[in-house]
C-alpha cells in the first residue's frame, strides 16, 4: 500500500510517500512545496496543483494529512486551515481516501512520545525508513504522518468492519462492557 503523507503549511507544505508491505515500511519520496510570497489565492493554487502533481506522479493508494491545531494567533490558524483545505481538495480530486491525524498522534506513532521535539521526529523517521540522512523538518513531518497512517490503517479498517457491533459497548472502570 502506497501512502502519501502531507504536513500542510501556507509557506511550506511537506509531502512524504512510503510503501507498506506487511510490517515493512519503505521510503519512496519526500520533499516540500513552497508557495511563495504572493497573494493568498495564488499561493493556495500552488499548493493545490503541486499536491495534485505529487499524487499523479506517485499514484498512492491513500493519503493522510495533519490536522490543524488552534494557534495563539487566530489569523495564522485560519491561513493554515486554508492551506490544509487546498491540500485536501487536491487529494480528494485525485480520488484518494484522506485520513487525518493530530500532531500528537503522529509524534506518538513515530517516537512513542506525543511531545517529542522536531529533531526527534526527524531522527526516528530516518531510522524507521532506513534513510541515509535526516530529511528536512517539513518532509520528516509528512513522512511521520504517512508512518502514523501505516500503523493505524489496519486497526481503523478492523474497527470500521465491526463498527455496527460496537455501538452498545462502553468503558466502565477501564474495561469494555456491553
Amino acid at each position: 500500500m502506497i501512502i502519501l503523507g502531507i504536513d500542510p503549511g501556507l509557506r511550506t507544505t511537506g509531502f512524504g510517500v512510503i510503501d507498506k508491505q506487511g510490517n515493512k515500511l519503505r521510503y519512496i519520496a519526500s520533499g516540500t512545496i513552497k508557495s511563495g510570497e504572493g497573494e493568498l489565492p495564488a499561493r493556495l493554487k500552488v499548493i493545490l496543483r503541486s499536491i495534485a502533481e505529487v499524487a499523479a506522479t506517485y499514484r498512492p493508494d491513500c493519503a493522510a494529512i495533519e490536522k490543524v491545531f488552534v494557534n495563539v494567533n487566530p489569523q495564522s490558524t485560519l491561513l493554515l486551515g486554508q492551506a490544509r483545505g487546498a491540500a485536501i481538495c487536491a487529494l480528494v480530486d485525485a480520488e484518494l481516501e484522506v485520513a487525518e491525524y493530530t500532531a500528537l498522534q503522529v509524534k506518538q506513532a513515530v517516537t512513542g512520545h506525543g511531545k517529542a521535539a522536531k529533531e526527534q521526529v526527524q531522527e526516528m523517521v530516518a531510522r524507521l525508513l532506513a534513510l541515509p540522512g535526516l530529511p528536512g523538518s517539513d518532509a520528516a513531518d509528512a513522512l511521520g504522518v504517512a508512518i502514523c497512517h501505516a500503523n493505524s490503517h489496519d486497526t481503523l479498517a478492523l474497527i470500521s468492519a465491526i463498527g455496527p457491533g460496537l455501538s452498545g459497548l462502553r468503558m466502565k472502570r477501564g474495561r469494555l462492557v456491553g
